[in-house]
């Protein structure tokens, strides 16, 4: 959007306003207002021709392969425009790749799509401060544990485990005598023997 000398004239006096507030006359007032009109209108229109130029695009794009360069200009100027490629986009470049436009162009799409997943990731993602989560790391034995700032609940002495004042078990606490083995129970086809009356 390029702005005219006027119109930069009451840009400059709207930005001055804005640092510093104060009674403005009525007429930079008004052409302030003209001046925020005007570029709605600029807004709207812009939109109004993107649209179309997407319109035109998908059918050129459905009319692939015969429309092929149509297809490649209209692309190339909805990508100067603002457009973000969509899989469609990528399955025709990809078809056109033998065309030198269409592999730059694939090309070009390609690092835009990384750039808009990157930026999805990074809006997605929670700082680890924001959570609560804080990584936590422990000292080797005979090392010097890292310093902590005084309000880190790190810092905090942790609760004493009530089993480390009792002894240590024996093994003959944690693993008890075995037992002899029961006898065998007599056989029952064998008679009973008969004492001897003394």
């Amino acid at each position: 959007m390029a702005f005219g000398t006027e119109e930069l004239r009451v840009l400059r006096r709207a930005l001055a306003l804005a640092l510093h507030p104060g009674p403005a006359p009525a007429r930079d007032v008004q052409d302030c207002l003209r001046l925020a009109e005007s570029v709605d209108e600029a807004t709207r229109e812009g939109a109004r021709l993107r649209a179309f130029l997407l319109a035109d695009l998908a059918r050129y794009r459905a009319a692939l392969p015969g429309t092929a360069a149509g297809y490649l200009t209209l692309l190339e100027e909805a990508l100067g425009a603002g457009h973000h490629p969509v899989p469609d986009d990528m399955t025709a470049l990809r078809a056109l790749r033998g065309n030198p436009v269409a592999a730059a162009l694939l090309d070009r799409c390609l690092t835009l799509a990384e750039q808009d997943v990157r930026e999805r990731l990074a809006r997605h993602s929670v700082p680890a401060s924001r959570t609560g989560v804080r990584t936590r790391l422990t000292a080797l034995p005979g090392g010097k544990p890292a310093e902590r700032p005084a309000g880190d609940p790190a810092t905090r002495p942790a609760p004493q485990n009530p089993r480390r004042d009792r002894p240590v078990p024996t093994p003959g606490e944690v693993f008890p005598p075995r037992r002899k083995p029961a006898a065998p129970p007599a056989n029952p086809e064998s008679p009973p023997r008969q004492l001897a009356a003394v």
